[in-house]
């Protein structure tokens, strides 16, 4: 890796050509973005962008701003990770830019709201979903509607269950796979100002969330029977084989399923967390969004690079190769299991992931996965705020 960093070394090279650091953070989509450098640095004679996406790369950038090292561009999601180095002043301002044109507003907002700042820094690329897929065979079989409501949810849930059959692969061994329902029920349910009001010790999770740990344990008296011992890439097969009727997940799964079973007839549906769906909205987050370095003397050349991936063409092989979103304006998602999310984005009903907003160090993966094993409503929510206030505390 240290050859690899040493060679993309941002600057002119011998060639002439202008050299551009491209980092970012999905090993994923490297290949995807391989192509779309390889025309990019076809048609323009004096750049030479080089992508490098080591492992563990918010680890590996965290490293490197420490070491005055930052990269021309940054691509990350709309994490803690990015609040915190927006907040560094490591990245440009970009709020006059040009490339905010074409950017959904939704999409902006959610990153003033993410880091607190007026200040845009980052310029929103795709982003993902939240909500629960469904085998549709399976449901055509029974003769189940999609649930609109939290009540038509659970009861669709018992039908499943009464029939002998699993409603909802749960993959718990994973913790991160915990906090699925708790995006979903938390945004919905208290609202994302709950975590803006949180940060000034307004509110508490003690007073807010006592619903939302009632819904998460009801959950779970749908799920199958080794709900901890399974995880992630066990689900995908299972969901994937029918062995489950709806499985709580991102559109993030959606490739893996396909690979374990290409025939699969895959729903997906914004997770029905209250019994007014005019009040739900699908939970779709900033997944990929780039930054560019204050401090890069290749800023011109950078935002040229960003103008290109934000063309109407090439995010569209992006968001398709990726089952995602854009977040430019006008660029539609076509795969046929996401179509049931498509009218929320489209109307601008979309809220962010809940834990957008929690700092890393509470570490809410492992407290949401030990709560649903104990069941203590009490102290999940106290531990909850004692982790918060912990990490404010030290900021």
């Amino acid at each position: 890796m240290a050859v690899l960093l040493s060679s993309c070394t941002s600057g002119e090279s011998a060639n002439g050509k202008v050299q551009v650091e491209f980092f970012q953070n999905k090993p994923e989509a490297k290949a995807t973005f391989d192509e779309l450098i390889k025309t990019f640095n076809a048609e323009h004679s004096d750049i030479q962008v080089t992508q490098v996406n080591p492992p563990d790369a918010e680890t590996v950038l965290k490293t490197r701003v420490v070491k005055n090292d930052v990269p021309d561009i940054m691509a990350m999601g709309a994490t803690d990770t990015y609040s915190i180095l927006a907040q560094s002043e490591i990245f440009a301002d970009l709020t006059d830019s040009s490339l905010t044109k074409t950017i959904d507003p939704n999409y902006i907002q959610m990153l003033k709201d993410v880091t607190g700042m007026e200040e845009v820094t980052g310029i929103p690329y795709a982003t993902n979903a939240n909500g629960i897929m469904y085998n549709k065979t399976l449901f055509k079989e029974m003769g189940l509607d999609v649930p609109k409501t939290w009540d038509e949810l659970i009861a669709t849930a018992q039908k499943i269950k009464d029939a002998g059959k699993i409603p909802f692969y749960f993959t718990y061994k994973d913790d991160w796979q915990t906090n699925l329902p708790f995006n979903a029920l938390g945004p919905n349910l208290v609202g994302i100002d709950f975590y803006l009001d949180r940060r000034e010790n307004k509110v508490t999770f003690k007073e807010k969330y006592r619903e939302v740990a009632e819904k998460q344990l009801e959950l779970m008296n749908y799920g199958h029977g080794d709900n901890f011992g399974k995880a992630y890439s066990d689900g995908n097969r299972a969901f994937a084989n029918g062995e489950a009727f709806m499985y709580i997940q991102g559109t993030w799964a959606i490739s893996e399923i396909r690979k374990a079973n290409p025939n699969v007839d895959i729903g997906f549906f914004p997770f029905p967390t209250g019994n007014d769906p005019s009040e739900i909205k699908l939970v779709n987050g900033i997944d990929s969004l780039f930054t560019i370095s204050a401090d890069t003397p290749n800023r011109e050349q950078a935002e040229t690079f960003i103008a290109f991936l934000l063309e109407p063409e090439n995010i569209g092989k992006y968001i398709e190769e990726q089952t995602l979103f854009a977040a430019v304006e006008g660029v539609e998602q076509d795969d046929p299991a996401v179509q049931e999310l498509t009218p929320y984005i489209e109307q601008g009903k979309v809220i962010d992931f809940a834990d957008h907003y929690i700092p890393a160090a509470v570490q809410l993966n492992s407290i949401v996965q030990s709560f649903l094993q104990n069941k203590d409503i009490d102290t999940y929510l106290d531990t909850l705020d004692k982790e918060w206030d912990k990490v404010a505390n030290r900021r």
